[in-house]
């Protein structure tokens, strides 16, 4: 996956495209994918690099939705505990069993979250990853042993997916580009190309040399998540805002406030949501928050108060409090939700279900979803797309298509798990040169040869593509992050071609987004 090859592809298109996709997110890719998987020409075209909003900034989890049974939301749970096999059969190399433990405080909370978590497993049937049941304090506090002791009952431990966001996204481009789909990052959609009022392409600049082109398609898709509303507004300036944005933020705290290999999830925060507390590449996530955004953002802030908010929940439960100075990274993301019909109601409540419009023009738009049902989210979207572009209709093939990379049995204690069968290849990097053998950070287990695989294979541009989403160190611990960036320029710059300008603008780049990442103390 090489950004030059894909220019190439791209130049020497004569004829239009079937599909355009914008966006290169969780919906972006796997459209991309589906569609080059029926043998349909796609070009997918992303405003900066792949995930870089709310497709990194997730919570790691691939799930059914706990919370969404509680809900009474049955149709969006059985159709997430689906796609939750699919992908793990799909991706081992990407997701693995993470055991959740729910504690109880009141006599009822036990028998009550046992009995829906049995309706949870059972929904799964025989994609299920294994059965919720019952734990005695004794258990409890053998599993989790941080956890709050006072008033403790029990609890009840159930089963979902974790994975690495980012990876997953870089994993679907690649397979996409397997399957003859020509994907681009840093090239931006500035306007709807039309013909008699039907859509019938894009005008779109390379962000890096500043040309701009004037592409043609059969049919355009919308998968910009939380811009959405934006690119309706290039087809129709009055069109109705189909986009709400909910702010949640996560906070990163080292792996003794949550030492076991057990997740927690608490039910019921102050303000009606759950709390996770998540192992993580050796660290534990904390969150999240539900905050109306008014305007949507490439780099979406933490709140002081939303900090604050999962710091005071998370010592409620956590038998060591995480305090401001315990936080080694920060992250906020905006979740593109449906917005509702008439009257507002809170985000924790809004639907989780995506969905497709068909604008009169012809442009298509998804919106809504999650991370689990992204491959859903893509079948209806380029079913739709057949239809809207009078393209030659032939089935969805992903629920078979694997992911790239795809290997069993890795063990996913080694960190360069997530590369797969290409781990190989990375490995033979380091017999290239001395400058790239060796550990990266030995603190966060990142090695040089990612750098090199990044830009060589993954079409990472710049420092930060490196270190939040081709590694996930900005994510994990910003200091450390910041002491490796140095050593991660300059063998960039060797691959690269870049001059020491050049590596000093990275640094001053990174050094400034770095400050979105640590609350101030």
């Amino acid at each position: 996956m090489k950004r030059e090859l894909a220019l190439k592809e791209f130049r020497s298109k004569k004829e239009p495209w079937d599909i355009v996709v914008i966006g290169g997110g969780a919906s972006g890719l796997g459209t991309a994918l589906d569609a080059a998987t029926r043998n349909y020409s796609v070009l997918l075209l992303e405003q900066n690099d792949f995930a870089k909003g709310t497709s990194s900034r997730s919570t790691k989890l691939i799930h059914g939705g706990v919370r969404y049974l509680q809900q009474g939301d049955v149709s969006l749970v059985f159709e997430a505990l689906r796609e939750r096999g699919i992908l793990r059969q799909n991706a081992p190399h990407l997701i693995h069993d993470l055991s959740f433990i729910i504690p109880t405080y009141d006599w009822w909370d036990g028998p009550f979250y046992t009995i829906g978590l049995k309706v949870y497993d059972l929904m799964a049937g025989k994609l299920g990853l294994g059965p919720s049941q019952h734990l005695s304090k004794k258990e409890t506090l053998d599993a989790i042993p941080t956890v709050e002791k006072k008033d403790l009952r029990g609890g009840v431990i159930y089963h979902d997916g974790q994975f690495d966001d980012a990876r997953m996204a870089i994993s679907l481009a690649q397979t996409a580009t397997d399957y003859g789909a020509c994907a681009i990052n840093y090239f931006k959609v500035v306007d709807l190309i039309k013909e008699d009022e039907i859509v019938s392409g894009v005008t779109a600049i390379d962000k890096e040399s500043g040309e701009q082109f004037t592409i043609r398609s059969k049919v355009v898709i919308n998968a910009t998540g939380v811009f959405s509303n934006e690119v309706l507004k290039m087809d129709n300036p009055k069109a109705k805002d189909m986009i709400k944005p909910s702010q949640g933020i996560h906070l990163v705290v080292d792996k003794d406030f949550l030492p076991g290999k057990h997740a927690v999830l608490i039910p019921q925060t102050s303000d009606g949501r759950v709390l996770f507390a998540v192992p993580w590449y050796n660290k534990v996530i904390l969150g999240t928050t539900d905050t109306v955004i008014d305007e949507s953002s490439l780099e979406p802030v933490a709140s002081e108060e939303e900090i604050n908010f999962i710091l005071k929940n998370a010592s409620r439960y956590l038998a060591k409090n995480p305090k401001l100075a315990d936080i080694r990274s920060v992250f906020a993301g905006l979740r593109p939700l449906a917005a509702p019909e008439g009257d507002a109601v809170p985000t924790k409540e809004i639907s989780r279900h995506h969905k497709v419009l068909v604008s009169i023009s012809g442009l298509i738009t998804i919106t809504g979803g999650k991370w689990t049902t992204y491959r859903k989210m893509a079948q209806d979207t380029v079913d739709q797309a057949i239809i809207a572009g009078g393209l030659d209709e032939r089935p969805c093939l992903t629920e078979k298509i694997l992911v790239h990379g795809y290997a069993k049995g890795l063990d996913f204690n080694n960190p360069l798990h997530v590369y797969g069968t290409d781990v190989e290849l990375l490995n033979e990097i380091e017999l290239e040169s001395d400058g790239y053998k060796g550990w990266l950070s030995e603190k966060l287990k990142l090695r040089k040869s990612q750098v090199v695989w990044a830009v060589r294979e993954e079409m990472a541009r710049n420092l930060e593509d490196v270190l939040a989403r081709r590694t996930r160190a900005l994510f994990l611990d910003v200091n450390e992050c910041l002491k490796i960036a140095k050593t991660t320029a300059e063998i960039m710059a060797v691959e690269m071609g870049k001059d020491d300008l050049w590596i000093r603008n990275e640094l001053d780049n990174l050094s400034g987004l770095a400050k979105n990442y640590l609350p101030k103390i």
